[in-house]
């Protein structure tokens, strides 16, 4: 298989997997001309279309992809059924497309019915997990996303991980500002720093890597207790994630 990103809208990538031979699955397509394009450049042939969530910038491609390409399969949770969404896919569920087998991750935090798309070594993740951060909890919690998370976390070191926004930037400075003397932060934050320097992106990144880079999935790390303490004492590690999550709503 061949990973490929299309940028789109401001700062959304829209992620494509496809064969040799052209057939291919298309990531939450936030619009439809960029993927159309790319589709008749590569002569690609899309049969499925993968949906983390309801929002605009994630489905507002799909009704014209799908009228393009009246056969494509769109699966999605249940909040993207008015969205376009054809097979609703919840936790547990797992899907075969293009011979490679997708497991279904629940995710809430940034909308309730957020899910991921996992298939050794592809992770499709939305706007749960970012390179450096997390997103927005716009109708879940804290702990929501705290739990969301740690399955991610969970996944196998080589995971690819495949955000759907480019976010690194403010991420990295944002980490930076938690843990200033932190080596893997400023090594990252530097590297990072160079890369959109020439507009080049980040992604995708490499959970292990993504482990030691991102405040958020540090909830237990003793540097970031440290810091913490210095402000309020917090017990839990979901806990330090929601203080984590407001410094960075206000950063």
């Amino acid at each position: 298989m061949n990973l490929n990103s299309i940028p789109a809208l401001q700062d959304n990538y829209i992620w494509v997997l496809n064969q040799d031979e052209g057939r291919c699955l298309i990531v939450d397509p936030g619009e439809a001309a960029p993927v159309l394009a790319a589709i008749a450049e590569h002569q690609w042939q899309p049969e499925a279309i993968l949906l983390t969530h309801h929002h605009n910038d994630h489905v507002g491609g799909v009704k014209e992809l799908v009228d393009t390409f009246p056969d494509l399969v769109v699966y999605g949770p249940e909040e993207t059924q008015h969205k376009g969404a054809t097979n609703i896919v919840k936790e547990g569920d797992r899907i075969t497309i293009l011979g490679c087998e997708f497991s279904v991750i629940a995710t809430p935090g940034h909308t309730l019915g957020h899910i991921c798309f996992f298939s050794d070594p592809y992770l499709f993740c939305g706007d749960t997990l970012f390179s450096g951060g997390c997103g927005r909890l716009f109708e879940g919690t804290a702990e929501h996303m705290y739990q969301s998370l740690q399955k991610l976390s969970a996944l196998p070191d080589h995971t690819l991980v495949c955000c759907a926004h480019e976010y690194t930037l403010a991420n990295m400075k944002f980490a930076l500002s938690i843990l200033p003397q932190d080596r893997a932060i400023n090594d990252y934050y530097s590297e990072v720093k160079e890369l959109r320097a020439k507009n080049q992106m980040t992604l995708p990144v490499i959970l292990k890597n993504e482990r030691r880079n991102n405040v958020f999935l540090r909830t237990n790390d003793i540097d970031l207790i440290k810091e913490i303490d210095k402000e309020t004492k917090l017990q839990q590690p979901e806990q330090r994630f929601a203080w984590l999550r407001s410094k960075k709503d206000n950063f």
